[in-house]
């Protein structure tokens, strides 16, 4: 991550702290989709997510199982992050939610995952967003409001051009555009990285300090406000903990590509009439609101909403700001 490559990894082996909760029973739902417990008794930090996501569940598609976390009823939010988080990136915004919407979130394979997909799965953009586009039609869900950032924001850009049936409405908060690399610099040198899983982990090995993970070489050029340790693990510590997982993570780095991207705005941009929200820090390092507004004015309904005082990774900087957001292009 932003320059992260051009620091020495940790000599030590990263030692994978483990957490203490208490065993918590979700109440469950009545559908075709497993229901287990959102937490274990005693999960490594690596494993943790916030009950605030509600249920946790786990559906089987053709790239392998999929987990992702519900709660709440009413529209449906589908909520698709980027590389090198997860679930829990959400958190906060779907606790305030929940009161009004079907709110699931996404732990895609891409990095801090806790469930590896099968080896021969494709992660590549394209495959990405295969990926969301058919847990869409798996749980079979209609006029869904789909809300991506960073990388989870093109995956969701190839879904819904590729099968936009389903998705009544598109949320895109700080990420790739047609007119943005994938990925954008300084995260540039990742995808040739990748290339090697064992490289990748020794790069990533860096993670493992706190300090290294908060500075604007890791983390620090995306979350701008201070983020809980619990949830820094688990971003950071699934690559270091599980080979499969770093698999997974190497195989959407390395396939990481722009022109699928492009592809797939030109599409909406041509053919998606249904309104498109773009939910944009002013104070985004990563990718410009210029693109962004430039987006929106070429799309056929669409406008922006600028979240100030937040980086990329807005759900952690400014939840309440960018839950009102999206309830407001939701109702």
């Amino acid at each position: 991550m932003g320059g992260l490559w051009r620091h020495r990894p940790l000599s030590a082996r990263t030692r994978i702290p483990r957490i203490r909760t208490r065993r918590r029973q979700p109440p469950r739902r009545r559908d075709s989709n497993r229901v287990v417990p959102t937490e274990d008794s005693t999960p490594a930090a690596h494993l943790w997510r916030s009950p605030l996501l509600g249920d946790r569940r786990e559906v089987e598609l053709g790239a392998g199982r999929l987990e992702y976390f519900e709660r709440g009823a009413g529209p449906v939010l589908v909520f698709a992050h980027g590389w090198l988080a997860n679930a829990n990136l959400w958190r906060d915004v779907v606790d305030r939610l929940a009161d009004r919407f079907r709110c699931l979130a996404l732990d895609l394979p891409l990095g801090s995952h806790r469930v590896p997909m099968r080896a021969d799965a494709d992660l590549s953009p394209t495959g990405c967003g295969a990926l969301i586009a058919e847990f869409l039609a798996k749980l079979e869900l209609t006029a869904v409001t789909l809300v991506g950032n960073d990388s989870g924001g093109a995956y969701s850009q190839i879904a819904t051009a590729a099968d936009p049936d389903r998705v009544a409405r598109l949320v895109l908060n700080s990420c790739e555009t047609p007119y943005d690399e994938f990925p954008p610099p300084p995260f540039d040198g990742l995808p040739a990285a990748a290339k090697d899983p064992a490289v990748l982990g020794q790069l990533f090995e860096a993670l493992g300090d706190r300090e290294v993970r908060a500075a604007p070489v890791a983390y620090g050029l995306l979350i701008k406000h201070h983020v809980d340790d619990l949830v820094s693990d688990s971003y950071a510590l699934p690559c270091l903990a599980n080979p499969e997982v770093l698999r997974d993570t190497a195989k959407a780095m390395s396939g990481a590509a722009s022109a699928p991207v492009h592809a797939a705005g030109q599409r909406l941009i041509a053919e998606f009439k249904r309104p498109v929200l773009f939910a944009w820090g002013p104070d985004d390092r990563v990718f410009p609101l210029a693109n962004a507004q430039r987006y929106a004015g070429a799309l056929a309904n669409a406008r922006v909403v600028p979240i100030p005082d937040a980086y990329s990774f807005t759900p952690e900087d400014q939840p309440e700001l960018l839950a009102t957001a999206i309830a407001e292009a939701a109702a």
